[in-house]
């Protein structure tokens, strides 16, 4: 299969690799001519063969929406376009509208895996037409882990990126989680090796993951985190889920308090949030601030 894919950042250049790897043709685009295979749009447009699928990976908000209204006006009836970055669903609902005037099909997959999915593979959750997601399956199965889990057609459009954000709010959770305890672990005098008791629980226990795998890593590289400042950014989707939940009066004292836990980390140098900090570098690449 042909896939036409924008942007070939950390997430997109490892998708470009994983989609090859499976033995389908990609034609990929980036503002950096380094690693683009096209110097425009129009190229990319004019290398594939219609019906043409392309896939958008660039931040959300006005640069996906610049994309998609130059794609608009390039591609032609029967043509689909994939946003796989981090939309918020509201803004698929319009992008789904705005393409489909013109005849062009559109589907939103909220995309996990980080710097890891290249050899991991990558959580797919996908909202869109049953016939625009059947047609794009193969790209799919090349992307997914393998075996049956990793990937679900979520519902229509603006459901997979519903789903992401989701995922994320939770991910925000888990992670203020693991920050609290370690910061517990550490403030006390009786436990004289806090890596290691994180370590112990990566077997046999109930709160084992791979974000507590990643924990273990971040430790073993900087083992009281001394060289972190205790500073975290938040994506925007932490803060779309507590707007979901307000909107359905659906409670979430958990994922609504690690979203201000990350506010206040701008406030102060705050040891919760250096966990935070290393484990979002850990799982997605995400910059860190290194203390002065």
């Amino acid at each position: 299969m042909q896939l036409g894919l924008i942007g070939l950042g950390k997430m997109g250049g490892n998708m470009r690799e994983r989609i090859r790897r499976a033995g389908h043709t990609v034609v990929g685009y980036d503002r950096n001519p380094e690693v683009s295979d096209v110097g425009s749009l129009t190229e990319l447009v004019e290398r594939l063969e219609a019906p043409r699928t392309i896939w958008v990976m660039v931040p959300a908000g006005a640069a996906t929406q610049s994309v998609v209204d130059e794609l608009g006006d390039l591609l032609q009836p029967g043509d689909i376009v994939v946003d796989g970055g981090n939309s918020r669903w509201t803004d698929d609902e319009q992008h789904a509208e705005e393409l489909g005037a013109k005849g062009v099909g559109f589907v939103d997959a909220g995309v996990s895996g980080g710097v890891w999915g290249l050899e991991n593979g990558y959580a797919l959750m996908v909202g869109g037409d049953k016939e625009h997601v059947e047609r794009l399956q193969p790209i799919f199965e090349a992307l997914k882990p393998e075996g049956p889990y990793g990937y679900v057609h979520a519902g229509k459009v603006g459901a997979g990126h519903f789903s992401k954000m989701v995922h994320n709010g939770i991910e925000y959770a888990m992670m203020q989680a693991y920050a609290e305890g370690w910061e517990l672990l550490e403030a006390v005098d009786s436990v004289t090796d806090v890596r290691a008791v994180f370590r112990s629980w990566q077997e046999g226990t109930v709160i084992r993951s791979w974000l507590l795998d990643l924990a273990v890593n971040a430790l073993d590289q900087d083992e009281h985190l001394d060289k972190l400042r205790g500073y975290a950014e938040d994506s925007g989707e932490g803060r779309w889920t507590v707007e979901a939940a307000i909107d359905n009066s659906v409670p979430l004292p958990a994922i609504t308090a690690s979203l201000f836990a990350r506010f206040a980390s701008r406030q102060d140098d705050s040891p919760q949030m250096k966990m935070v900090a290393a484990l979002r570098n850990q799982f997605g690449g995400h910059a860190v601030e290194p203390k002065e």
